[in-house]
């Protein structure tokens, strides 16, 4: 302020002018007075804490909240970061506001930072006694502090106003608030004035941003456990860098949340000879590691305690009911089962649990999951506040709501439209559920339920091809049914496991578990499942390449059926009697079988079956060279399977019509048709089928003369054969490929490729196959210029072609032979 005295004689005139202050009571005047703002605030003025030094896995956090801290109109006012206690939301905005005010010019009037302890029912602060300091950390004296709530927050507001018209922008930092009534009156209502708020709870702020923070992921939360350590022990600590897995181990352990891995680290530190395996071991324990994750004043359970002290008692008991649930997440109908009410109050309370972070929003709307830490809490908690016998209510309104939900569903997928829809959507969203609820029924004595499921769940596991899934399943209800002593239940766990143990091609195990199920079928005189059972174990050995044991357990298969006037089993049957037919090159007898099938899947309605022994149809036709009519059943074949939604049955035919396409001379259409199904395979995670199709495509390539692109394909052919142990389609694809490295005149290359290809063939049994091989070989052994031996594979090529009826080859094999013995020797 200055004082200018002007005038005439005998007269005084005074102008008094008050500037580049912010004045809030009376202004003393006197002679020359020179008021100033109070200094700028810095972060040890306000008492905000310094950021760790280490600090990882949060930089897109950290720009996107700095992007918000940007002038109006780019910046956001109001930011709020919430999360589950100890994921590190204080941190974070520690190290975005200590970034903000290092930036010239960005923040002149320096930051206010004021923990508000929201959680902690004995020092939380109430929003006049946070004004009280924000206003005296402003350089308000306190004889001008008003007492009110409404005039300090009007005078705290103004005075920010104030320094924001002053060139003096100031940044807030409010930490740790519980609700938003308690934060709203520390907000400027000047967009130049932004806040950086940290909760537990997601708060209704109006026109605030909110980022809910998630915890680290692995590579991120190891690095933070290193830093951690090598800040604590200097740059010679090498306990991380020498045990990744371990430290990996540990990151797990600790859910990736920041705060436990601040507590190993330190826990680490004090001990420096101690390895990451001791802590390991130490935190395995489930029911131990809650209270091992503790240091001095640091704990998770801690933490967890003060957000669980604020839930209302229907919220408290629900949270300690969620972890009955023995999978990763639930849907909003389960929890409701589970607290035994209705899905609507139930999710309000979940919604209040999600909103403190106890809980989060699953990966679709209506479902929820728990940290893997705060599921451990609850458990805890529900185990010392629950009867046990309110909590064995719970779980069992759980079960009784799976195994009504799984059955409901098993019968829709045999519906159209929505309802399979539907059905199958819920199966996908409760898959994970359905198998933890299984394995943990074992452990509880609830030998029914695995069973029940198992049931239920067949169709859809097989359909969608969740072959471990479904073998967990069997094999749990397989145990259910002996610790039942019931022999009959013991008999069909063993057939509901020999269907995954095929499909995964564990052919000796699907057998054995067949032949158990068919010895007591026929000891109980049970025809129907004995031709059932037996119609599995001729696919079995087809599959095993033992056809006469095929065509037997067939043959039996088909009287039973017929006797008990099951037409589907018959129609399997057929199908099945007509795949060993189709390998043994008996080509008239399997499609008189399978054009037998599909007369009983149309005279039954059965659109899947129909589809699937079309396909089956289509590629004995093309093996007869009778292309268009196998075109013709594939089409046909397509259309079903997408008709009944099966994606992966599709894709079999879409490879199907791929071969019968190359050998129209579409070449085009069939490079397009094999590589869509090997997209659907990688989709259904059909490693065998998508090797088929990637042997098929580089064999459209092949013929294409696209010989460089046909080397890939083939190539990723034979390791994902080799990776699955099948070493007949290796032998087959190892065929192709030494074709395509020959017409790259790269020889030798080819003869190796073949040379592993006989014997891969030779392994499997399959004579017909080794012939063909050895007669490929022997091209070849002679393109490379190795006559001699090229004769050699000839000479063997040649009786096996005879004996296996393949007299087309073996009158080419003998030409070779004599051209070969013609040419003069060099």
């Amino acid at each position: 302020m200055t004082g200018d005295t002007t005038g005439v004689t005998g007269s005084r005139n005074h102008h008094n002018e008050i500037s580049g202050g912010v004045f809030h009571n009376v202004v003393v005047q006197g002679g020359t007075v020179t008021l100033q703002l109070p200094p700028t605030l810095t972060p040890a003025l306000t008492g905000m804490p310094s950021p760790a030094a280490t600090f990882t896995g949060r930089e897109s956090e950290v720009n996107l909240l700095l992007d918000g801290l940007r002038p109006p109109p780019q910046g956001s006012v109001r930011q709020v970061v919430s999360g589950l206690a100890g994921i590190g939301k204080t941190e974070l905005v520690l190290q975005v506001a200590h970034r903000a005010l290092q930036e010239d010019g960005r923040f002149p009037g320096g930051a206010l930072f004021i923990d508000l302890f929201g959680y902690d029912t004995e020092r939380r602060v109430t929003p006049d006694r946070a004004l009280g300091q924000l206003l005296r950390a402003l350089g308000i004296p306190d004889e001008h502090v008003p007492a009110g709530l409404q005039e300090r927050t009007r005078l705290y507001r103004s005075v920010l106003a104030s320094y924001a018209d002053q060139g003096r922008r100031v940044l807030l930092v409010l930490d740790n608030a519980r609700t938003a009534e308690q934060v709203a009156p520390l907000l400027s209502g000047d967009p130049r004035i932004p806040a950086l708020v940290t909760s537990r709870h997601t708060l209704a702020l109006p026109d605030a941003h909110l980022h809910d923070l998630s915890v680290l992921d692995e590579a991120a939360a190891v690095e933070l456990l290193d830093g951690a350590l090598r800040k604590a022990r200097g740059p010679a600590e090498g306990r991380v860098a020498s045990a990744p897995d371990e430290a990996a181990a540990l990151a797990r352990l600790c859910g990736f949340l920041p705060l436990a891995l601040r507590i190993v680290a330190a826990l680490l530190a004090d001990l420096p000879q101690r390895p990451l395996s001791s802590m390991t071991e130490a935190l395995e324990d489930s029911r131990q590691r809650l209270g091992r994750l503790s240091r001095e004043d640091l704990a998770v359970r801690a933490a967890f305690g003060l957000s669980y002290e604020h839930l209302g008692a229907g919220q408290a008991r629900l949270f300690r009911l969620l972890p009955i649930n023995p999978g990763a997440d639930i849907a909003t109908e389960a929890a409701a089962r589970l607290a035994d009410t209705e899905p609507y109050p139930a999710e309000e309370v979940l919604q209040d649990l999600a909103r403190g972070h106890l809980i989060e929003p699953g990966a679709t709307y209506g479902r929820w999951r728990m940290h893997d830490l705060i599921r451990l809490y609850a458990e805890e908690l529900g185990r010392e506040q629950d009867p046990e016998a309110e909590r064995r209510a719970a779980r069992g309104r759980l079960h009784v709501h799976y195994l009504s939900t799984a059955r409901e569903a098993g019968y829709r997928l045999h519906s159209d439209g929505p309802a399979r829809e539907a059905a199958l959507a819920w199966l996908e969203d409760e898959r994970a559920n359905l198998v933890a609820t299984t394995v943990a029924a074992v452990g509880l004595g609830y030998v029914w339920v695995p069973g029940h499921l198992l049931t239920s769940l067949t169709g859809f596991l097989s359909r969608q091809r969740y072959f471990v899934d479904w073998v967990i399943i069997a094999a749990a209800a397989l145990d259910c049914a002996r610790a039942s002593g019931s022999r009959a239940d013991e008999a069909l766990a063993l057939f509901g496991l020999s269907g995954p143990l095929r499909s995964l091609r564990r052919f000796d195990e699907a057998c054995s578990a067949l032949e158990r199920a068919i010895a007591y079928y026929r000891s109980s005189a049970d025809p129907h499942l004995e031709g059932s059972a037996l119609v599995d174990l001729g696919l079995v050995f087809q599959e095993m390449r033992r056809f006469d044991d095929a065509v037997t357990a067939l043959t039996r298969a088909l009287s039973l059926l017929r006797e008990v006037g099951d037409r589907h089993g018959v129609g399997k049957a057929l199908t099945n009697l007509g795949l060993v037919h189709m390998d043994l090159h008996h080509s008239d007898e399997a499609i008189d079988l399978f054009t037998q099938d599909i007369a009983i899947c149309v005279e039954l309605g059965d659109r899947l079956g129909e589809a699937q022994t079309l396909g089956s149809l289509g590629t004995v036709l093309r093996r007869e060279n009778r292309l268009d009519e196998a075109a013709d059943a594939l089409t046909r074949g397509l259309a079903a399977h997408r008709e009944v939604g099966d994606t992966h049955g599709e894709a079999q035919t879409l490879n199907n019509l791929g071969l019968v396409w190359r050998r129209m001379d579409r070449l085009e259409e069939s490079v397009e048709a094999h590589t869509r199904a090997i997209e659907i395979f990688r989709l259904t995670h059909a490693p065998r089928s998508k090797g088929l199709a990637l042997n098929n495509l580089g064999l459209a390539l092949l013929t294409a003369e696209r010989f460089e692109e046909a080397v890939g394909p083939l190539e990723l052919a034979i390791r994902t054969f080799r990776e699955i142990a099948d070493r007949h389609q290796e032998g087959g694809a190892l065929t192709n490929l030494a074709s395509v490295l020959a017409k790259l005149d790269r020889p030798e290359e080819a003869v190796d490729a073949a040379t592993r290809s006989v014997d891969c063939l030779r392994a499997t049994g399959d004579r017909h196959g080794e012939a063909v091989a050895l007669y490929g070989l022997a091209r070849h052994l002679e393109q490379a210029g190795r006559s001699e031996e090229a004769l050699a594979a000839l000479a063997a090529a040649v009786p096996l072609l005879r004996e296996t009826n393949n007299q087309d080859y073996a009158a080419a094999a003998e030409a070779a032979q004599n051209a070969l013995r013609a040419k003069p020797r060099t």
